[in-house]
């Protein structure tokens, strides 16, 4: 009887000690984390995605410290005269991601070229061609051509296995993507349809895509939407058949790209394509998108 009540003291004593150490403790630096304050800079009026910060755009103010993001600014030096990647409303602070030391410019895709790349568009003459208006910048395709030559074959270039999409553009000139950010203005009452897509490409394979855009009827075929890292792993399979001596130049006429057919129609057609390369999962995969060989 006594070691139970000797029990039931210690437990007692334990439990009023903790919930001290609770009280004069844990809750005052818990309330002071709560109440601790900082400086940001935040936004007065509407700024719109590329345009200049000036400091009338802007201002100091203290607010609470608590779930405040590390990337959120907290000194003007870092914003004003500084570009908005994106649109701002009166009231949001800035996050370092969100602005630029410089100007912002359209199809920003055009300004990745070194001069060994081309950028080349081609049409798309049915919606079905186009993938039904799914494609987006940065996606992996294959080009097949049906109704090409004096046959109406129907081919899949191996220079052509793996391209990527740099732009995909309605009958306006607009890309979709613009259609997309713009979709709060109202400036279109329904999506354009893409007329063109803008791939990048060799040389090699923009005088073939040219060549192919006259004599038949380019069908764009989905392979891998991810990760940047994986979408070079399709890009080094295709430079590798572009630098192989197996696959003949492009440099003659259209008449002498019969070859074409004539691997379409031999075995050794699978010998001369890209391999599927082996790739990293991402968020993309885990969604579902499936790849296309």
């Amino acid at each position: 009887m006594k070691n139970l009540l000797r029990n039931r003291t210690v437990i007692g004593v334990a439990c009023i000690v903790l919930s001290l150490i609770i009280c004069f403790g844990l809750t005052p630096l818990y309330n002071g984390a709560l109440n601790a304050k900082t400086e940001i800079i935040r936004v007065t009026k509407d700024i719109g995605k590329g345009e200049l910060i000036t400091a009338a755009m802007v201002q100091k103010v203290e607010v609470g410290k608590f779930n405040l993001p590390d990337s959120v600014l907290k000194d003007q030096v870092n914003v004003v005269g500084n570009y908005a990647k994106a649109d701002f409303s009166k009231g949001d602070y800035f996050l370092s991601s969100k602005v630029s030391d410089t100007p912002l410019v359209n199809y920003e895709y055009l300004y990745d070229f070194d001069g060994k790349e081309r950028a080349i568009s081609v049409s798309i003459k049915s919606l079905a061609a186009g993938l039904s208006g799914k494609l987006e910048q940065g996606d992996i395709v294959s080009l097949y051509v049906s109704d090409y030559g004096e046959a109406k074959e129907t081919i899949n270039p191996p220079e052509l296995q793996y391209v990527q999409v740099l732009a995909v553009t309605a009958a306006t000139g607009l890309d979709t993507s613009e259609y997309q950010e713009n979709q709060g203005n109202a400036i279109e009452d329904e999506k354009e349809l893409p007329s063109t897509i803008t791939l990048k490409v060799s040389p090699e394979q923009a005088k073939l895509l040219a060549e192919l855009e006259v004599k038949g009827k380019i069908h764009v075929v989905f392979v891998y939407r991810g990760s940047q890292e994986n979408a070079q792993k399709f890009l080094d399979e295709q430079a590798k058949v572009l630098d192989s001596t197996d696959v003949k130049a492009t440099e003659e006429s259209v008449d002498a790209m019969n070859f074409q057919v004539e691997m379409n129609e031999s075995s050794n057609i699978s010998e001369e394509n890209p391999s599927l390369p082996q790739i990293e999962n991402d968020e993309q995969n885990e969604e579902g998108v499936e790849y296309h060989e």
